[in-house]
């Protein structure tokens, strides 16, 4: 195995990363439907009982939740004494703080206290790749965890969770994510999926850390200084984290290894073309939101907001507006409402279907 390479930067990344993609689309002369039918089906290895497998656990997780939510995260808000707005999104926080805190603490596992040498030399992900290779049991676990949940997520976000302004943006983010996990579970990239899911979940981890704390400052009628100060410096390692693991690792570590080093390890790697092409959607999309830190942050040093809060959430006095709105076309009562498939938006009664 070829000692560990050091970390390139961006420039070299462009520059390595442009003139393989070129290279390869030279060489590529019988691109089309047909090879990549032919490839898939001599490289992919996916049984249908792993499908099988992946769909019951994804409606494990959709249970799970309902269950958690009925009996431990409301009747904690209610205990709490929560303002109702921050009562009706506190369970979603909370249930993927859950999950999203074990997924990161199995991810630091894997990369940090066994022999992978993924995080420290990403170019070794694809050393000794073959297809068909045999999945190992740890790392086959963290597959059927992730590929489930985010099948979940998918039904999740929309129709379980608050509607947000990014909130087709996170639905899209979920089918590509469900896609790369799935893709590279079948053409045996697992390797660079467990890197890919450890640099995006403690993100995750500390976003809705500082939610629940967002929410926990005004509990029972009450001013809670301590939780105000926790989410106002969440805040700030949540802006520089997503940077460092999403903007900066992220790129260098996994699209450089994607992009170049696959193809020094193993020519004609298949369906180099469709996996990269995702990962610049999923880079594309941490920009996006990438924004919409820099816009949270652009309103604080600009005096237009006092308190931390989602910028990427609806107006309350919009969604009380659009709220009442509908409420007057509909005729609809609230109880009625509910049981009909209102959704919520900043903890209010919003009308939304798939």
């Amino acid at each position: 195995m070829p000692p560990p390479e050091p970390m390139p930067g961006y420039g070299q990344l462009l520059r390595r990363g442009y003139g393989s993609l070129a290279e390869a689309v030279r060489g590529c002369g019988d691109c089309g439907w047909e090879l990549s039918r032919r490839t898939w089906a001599e490289n992919a290895h996916l049984g249908w009982g792993e499908v099988l497998l992946c769909g019951l656990c994804a409606l494990g997780w959709t249970a799970l939740r309902r269950a958690a939510a009925r009996s431990l995260f409301r009747p904690f808000g209610e205990w709490c004494n929560l303002q109702p707005k921050d009562a009706a999104k506190m369970p979603e926080s909370a249930w993927k703080l859950l999950f999203y805190t074990l997924s990161w603490s199995y991810g630091i596992y894997l990369l940090f206290f066994t022999d992978y040498p993924f995080f420290y030399d990403p170019p070794s992900v694809f050393y000794d790749w073959k297809k068909g290779m045999d999945v190992p049991t740890d790392i086959a676990i963290a597959y059927l965890l992730q590929c489930s949940f985010y099948g979940h997520s998918i039904y999740a976000t929309a129709y379980m969770d608050t509607w947000r302004k990014d909130s087709v943006v996170m639905l899209l983010h979920h089918v590509v994510t469900l896609t790369l996990i799935a893709f590279s579970y079948a053409f045996r990239y697992h390797n660079v999926g467990i890197l890919v899911l450890f640099l995006h979940d403690v993100n995750d981890v500390q976003l809705e850390f500082t939610k629940l704390n967002v929410y926990f400052k005004h509990r029972g009628g009450v001013y809670h200084r301590l939780n105000d100060v926790i989410s106002n410096i969440g805040c700030l390692t949540f802006s520089v984290s997503w940077f460092w693991f999403r903007l900066y690792w992220f790129p260098l570590k996994v699209l450089y290894a994607t992009c170049y080093s696959s193809l020094q390890s193993v020519p004609n790697i298949p369906f180099y073309f469709f996996f990269n092409a995702l990962l610049l959607v999923l880079t594309l999309m941490n920009i996006y939101w990438f924004l919409y830190i820099v816009l949270f942050v652009a309103k604080v040093l600009m005096g237009q907001m006092q308190e931390v809060n989602d910028v990427r959430e609806y107006d309350v006095e919009d969604s009380k507006k659009t709220t009442s709105t509908k409420k007057k076309e509909a005729g609809l009562q609230l109880p009625n409402a509910l049981k009909e498939g209102m959704h919520l938006k900043n903890g209010l009664v919003k009308d939304k279907r798939l």
